[in-house]
This record gives structure tokens, C-alpha cells and sequence, in this order.
């Protein structure tokens, strides 16, 4: 098979935008809390679809838990890897990373885990409706009987959607650790009410001040979920929804919430 010659740029791509991912996320969502006292409930194991960098896979695999993390991401597994391994061996061996699609992958220890989860919005970029019930169909089919799956996402309210006509925000600027770079990163986001899809294009320009950037842009779009509908899609795939949230504290979701998180049980 001839390898595309733009394969090595791709990568090195993909590495840098996978190293600004952990970068965006320097402040935290305040989620860890939250999986750690599920993990804990139930005993484990852990399946996390979406596992990207393993900011939640690695400090679960860190407490003794045994994780697996599933991501299409080649970079990002790397990035998970070399996490687990900062964390000590202990949490490397308890840290198993697949290169898989959540939609479709099906593990040989499928029906044995305790919790089940899709963190932090990673279900609006698995494609469309159909796509986004089948990762959750994913959670239920690795659950052992009473396993918790759990899925987090974004809940935008109509004044946030107004605002992306495509402007350009800059969103941040930060110093890249180890590195002596300055990151910023500016966005712009158009939304589709027809759709209800949110296309983002994203700038990271990297630079030593007074030397020339280095640009890298990554371009997402997010399909929205109602929470009936993240509660139908947990129902279809056979679980008994135990509880609708609007935030990591567990608080009901009301009107004020920016986020769902749907928690459910495999009978």
C-alpha cells in the first residue's frame, strides 16, 4: 500500500492539536469528583468511550481502579499512554487503551464493568442521532448487571447559540508548559437550528515572542442532545434511567443548567 505523503504532517498535526487539548482543559471541568465516587460505588472496572488524553482514566487507574479507555484518536491514546506512565506503573498496568469506535466497538470482556461512561460532551461529536444512540447502546452492552453508565454533555441556552454567526472570539492565552511558547486560542462556531448541529473551527497559534506562530486548526461539529432525548437513547438501549442531573453536584436539572448528565443502570 503507497503511504499518502501527507501522512507525516497529519500526524505531527494531530500530535500538537492533541497536546493543546490538555492545554485547553488546564482548567478543570470539576467532573473527576464525580467518577471517582461512582467508580467507587460500583468497584469498577471502568470503560470510558471518548477516553482522549485520559484526564479521567488516568487518576481513575491511579486510585485502583481498573480502566479501559476506547478513542479513534491515535495521538490522543499516546498522549493517555505517556499519562498512565507519569502516574506510575502501578496505574499503567491498570490503564488498558483500545484504538476503537465507540459506535461499534465491542470489547471480549463486554458485560463485566461496573461503570460505563462518556464524559465531558464527547457524545456530540460522534456523528448524528443515530451514531449517538449507538455509543450509548456501546455502554450498556460492557455493563455487568446493576453497572452505572453515565453520559455527560453540553446543554447551550438560546443566548449561546445566537452568538455563533461565525465571529471570531479569542478565547484564551496561556503559557505552554516546558515549552516557552505562548499558546492563544480563538475560535469561531456557526449553529444550524435545522440540524441543531454546531460547527466549530478552532486557531491555536503557538510562538516564542517575537519569533513566528505555529498554527494548527482543528474544525468539530457537535450534534446537540436534549435530556429527554439522552434519556430515550439510555432507555432504548435497555437501561432504567436512575437520574437526570443538571450539574457534577448532581443538582437538578432546571432551566439555569448548562450541562446534562444522565446517569443510568443496567437491570
Amino acid at each position: 500500500m503507497t503511504r499518502s505523503t501527507n501522512a507525516a504532517p497529519e500526524a505531527a498535526a494531530a500530535d500538537a492539536l492533541a497536546r493543546l487539548y490538555d492545554l485547553d482543559l488546564a482548567d478543570d471541568p470539576g467532573d473527576l469528583d464525580l467518577y471517582l465516587a461512582l467508580a467507587s460505588r460500583t468497584g469498577g472496572p471502568v470503560l470510558e468511550l471518548g477516553v482522549g488524553s485520559g484526564r479521567i482514566a488516568v487518576p481513575l487507574a491511579a486510585a485502583g481502579f481498573a480502566v479501559t479507555g476506547v478513542d479513534m484518536d491515535p495521538a490522543m491514546l499516546a498522549r493517555a499512554r505517556g499519562g498512565a506512565a507519569s502516574a506510575g506503573r502501578a496505574a499503567a498496568n491498570r490503564l488498558k487503551l483500545v484504538e476503537g469506535d465507540a459506535r461499534t466497538v465491542r470489547l471480549p470482556d463486554a458485560g463485566s464493568y461496573g461503570l460505563a461512561a462518556i464524559p465531558l460532551n464527547s457524545i456530540l461529536l460522534f456523528g448524528g442521532r443515530a451514531d449517538q444512540a449507538a455509543s450509548v447502546a456501546t455502554l450498556a452492552a460492557h455493563l455487568a448487571p446493576g453497572g452505572i453508565a453515565v453520559v455527560d454533555c453540553w446543554l447551550p441556552d438560546a443566548d449561546d447559540l445566537a452568538r455563533y454567526d461565525g465571529r471570531l472570539v479569542l478565547e484564551w492565552v496561556r503559557d505552554e508548559p516546558g515549552t516557552g511558547r505562548t499558546v492563544t486560542k480563538t475560535g469561531a462556531a456557526w449553529y444550524d437550528h435545522t440540524l441543531r448541529v454546531v460547527r466549530l473551527a478552532t486557531i491555536f497559534e503557538a510562538s516564542v515572542q517575537g519569533e513566528p506562530a505555529a498554527r494548527w486548526v482543528r474544525q468539530d461539529v457537535l450534534r446537540l442532545v436534549d435530556p429527554d432525548e439522552l434519556a430515550a437513547f439510555a432507555e432504548a438501549a435497555g437501561l432504567e434511567v436512575e437520574l437526570v442531573a443538571g450539574g457534577y453536584e448532581l443538582d437538578p436539572l432546571d432551566s439555569r443548567s448548562d450541562r446534562v448528565l444522565l446517569i443510568a443502570q443496567r437491570p
